[in-house]
């Protein structure tokens, strides 16, 4: 799979949080502003894993539709599957 530059971009700013997240625990800020901070990066993480399953899912369904490989039925199993471990 290619991962394009808004993949890659949103990876970036996750990490951004991240960092800022640190930074907010050694200047001791407040609890909840940390928490706020580490449930946007995690809707962040999760936003991220859905997109690069759907364009994954896409990706494999033309391939393999081109191909006579799996059944598309069985690559949609495989995405749901990926997106509930991921939970």
């Amino acid at each position: 799979m290619e991962y394009n530059n808004q993949m890659k971009n949103r990876v970036k700013r996750i990490e951004g949080q991240l960092r800022g997240i640190l930074k907010m625990m050694e200047e001791n800020k407040d609890c909840k502003e940390v928490i706020t901070q580490l449930s946007a990066t995690r809707t962040a993480i999760d936003r991220t894993i859905g997109v690069i399953v759907s364009s994954n899912l896409v990706e494999c369904v033309q391939k393999a539709t081109e191909q006579g490989d799996q059944s598309a039925e069985e690559l949609v199993k495989e995405a749901v599957n990926l997106l509930v471990k991921s939970r």
